[in-house]
């Protein structure tokens, strides 16, 4: 994750904020690549990768600061070679070690309060903190239209504020490559790449590029 990189979509989407066309982002994505990218009134609405929260008293740090503990705590992990284990990374950050004994391995608790950490993101069957819901609510209805941008909204944490935007009347444009669950409900669908239509709207905006 430390080595990706935002694309050229992530980049327009920034372009288009410096541009005071584009007053906020909520975003699923738990990657930070749009913050990376230069993109300012960012929701991660999911969270992000990039930090450890503590389940106890809500403590964060940065995740490369729990990287470091946790390889201070199990040195043997590394091997007696110094090669780490192989393993192929999921769509999530996770990483599945088949066969492997998590046997004497050492889980460093929080500093605050000795209590139990876990990454900084909503995992499926976890609910949206309340005051990260209220935050994008109040990003919402401070717009004018709500674009949505790569996402089919299969998920409800993210389809929500289409129906709101519906309640309000509010014009809905669609950006993605396949069906939404907004396609009925948009006054513009666009299907395309995100890495070729992106750069498309910021240069026929008569922008420069990010």
């Amino acid at each position: 994750m430390t080595t990706a990189v935002p694309n050229v979509a992530h980049k327009g989407l920034a372009r288009l904020e410096q541009a005071g066309l584009v007053s906020g982002l909520i975003t699923q994505n738990v990657d930070g690549l749009h913050h990376a990218a230069g993109s300012q009134e960012v929701i991660e609405l999911h969270g992000s990768l990039a930090y450890v929260i503590c389940l106890d008293c809500g403590e964060r740090l940065a995740r490369e600061v729990m990287q470091a503990r946790l390889l201070d705590a199990n040195p043997s992990w590394l091997g007696g070679s110094g090669t780490p284990f192989r393993a192929s990374p999921g769509p999530d950050g996770d990483a599945d070690l088949e066969g492997t004994s998590y046997e004497g391995f050492v889980l460093p608790s929080c500093d605050a309060c000795r209590g139990n950490l876990k990454p900084d993101v909503v995992f499926f069957g976890e609910n949206v903190p309340k005051p990260r819901v209220e935050q994008a609510w109040r990003m919402l209805d401070h717009a004018d239209v709500l674009l949505v941008v790569g996402s089919s909204l299969t998920v409800y944490s993210g389809r929500r504020f289409v129906y709101r935007a519906v309640e309000r009347e509010m014009p809905i444009g669609v950006l993605n490559l396949g069906p939404t669950r907004a396609d009925e409900v948009a006054a513009v669908k666009v299907e395309g790449r995100l890495g070729e239509v992106v750069p498309q709207l910021v240069s026929s905006l008569g922008l420069s590029p990010a």
